[in-house]
């Protein structure tokens, strides 16, 4: 069987930069209060119109194919992540596919929030690891600006939210000792609703403790109702606290959990590149794991949480500030809604 390597690696991020205090224009909230709970000085919007998850995924696509030494013919399967389509359906992967004129090779829609990229990368390895495919592209992209409720009502979610777009191409690699070592992923759904959109969707409010007043009709009429609009509840929700808990807890073990698969420790992580969820978090995770400033990248400070292109973005701004050389362990890591989580180490 091959080994998975990242052949190249892109990034992008929109122009429109967003200051905690360009943010206290539409809400209650202060530069102080955000930085003090999450760490985040800025994030990047996408141009309302004219910029999209698709279009900012082929930016950072075209980036990382060029430096593969390959071209968008030569692609076999693209595998998309994100939860912020440009349609509800058909997914993003046919979209990026049709933009940039590949053939007609399988492309595959991944909806696994904050954790997307790396649940990406683990199904994209075995394809490579199979034989199966040569030049898989991923692709972690987000346009969260659209959807958020930008007022003192929603400022606990949106001020923490960017947007921006990641891409890496995986080829096979026989040598022995590099690439991806192992992939890990998990997940618990006991706690789906603590980070969630609730609508639109299929459910009819069926998890919910408060149920939607649907209109009275036979048929139709339950993806989304004008109130939702006006309430609030077709924001997303999140219970902060309980993602913390949880994620402090996660990170630290499913990192161990490919250390301890390839009989490594802590100490050897020469970069541990996580989800940019709360740099609160990282800090933990690095207190944790008892690991260097140096052995942690984070860049939330500049862009805020852009979920699924979160690690990508990170993984390619290190390799560019020459902060991942050839033959560097790298650690991946993410946690997210659903509860999903996982990691991916990596032989540079």
């Amino acid at each position: 069987m091959f080994q998975s390597k990242i052949a190249g690696i892109g990034y992008y991020v929109p122009k429109n930069v967003y200051t905690n205090n360009d943010l206290t224009r539409f809400m209650d909230t202060s530069d102080e209060w955000i930085q003090e709970r999450t760490g985040i000085k800025e994030r990047r919007y996408a141009d309302r119109i004219g910029e999209t998850t698709t279009t900012m995924g082929i930016e950072a696509a075209k980036i990382a194919i060029q430096r593969a030494n390959t071209t968008p013919e030569d692609i076999d399967f693209v595998i998309f992540a994100t939860l912020s389509p440009d349609y509800y359906f058909p997914g993003c992967g046919v979209l990026l596919q049709r933009e940039m004129n590949m053939k007609e090779v399988g492309a595959l829609d991944i909806r696994n929030q904050c954790s997307g990229f790396v649940y990406a990368l683990a199904v994209a390895d075995q394809f490579i690891k199979t034989g199966m495919y040569k030049n898989i592209l991923v692709v972690g992209s987000e346009k969260h600006s659209f959807a958020l409720d930008y007022s003192t009502r929603g400022r606990a979610v949106s001020v923490i939210f960017g947007d921006g777009a990641g891409a890496v191409v995986l080829q096979p690699t026989t040598e022995p000792g590099k690439g991806i070592l192992s992939t890990h992923l998990h997940a618990d759904g006991a706690d789906a609703e603590k980070l969630a959109m609730y609508y639109p969707g299929a459910s009819g409010g069926l998890w919910l403790e408060e149920k939607p007043d649907w209109p009275e009709q036979e048929l139709g009429g339950m993806l989304m109702t004008t109130d939702m609009l006006e309430n609030g509840t077709a924001f997303p929700y999140m219970d902060g606290q309980a993602v913390f808990k949880k994620a402090v807890v996660k990170f630290p073990e499913v990192i161990q959990e490919a250390l301890i698969k390839n009989g490594l420790a802590a100490k050897d992580i020469d970069l541990l590149v996580p989800h940019q969820a709360n740099l609160r978090i990282s800090q933990f995770i690095q207190k944790t794991l008892g690991l260097k400033d140096e052995q942690v990248f984070n860049n939330i400070q500049k862009y805020g949480n852009t979920t699924a292109a979160s690690v990508p973005i990170a993984l390619c701004e290190a390799w560019e500030q020459g902060k991942i050389k050839e033959g560097d362990l790298v650690c991946l890591a993410a946690f997210g809604a659903g509860f999903t989580w996982g990691s991916a180490l990596i032989r540079w």
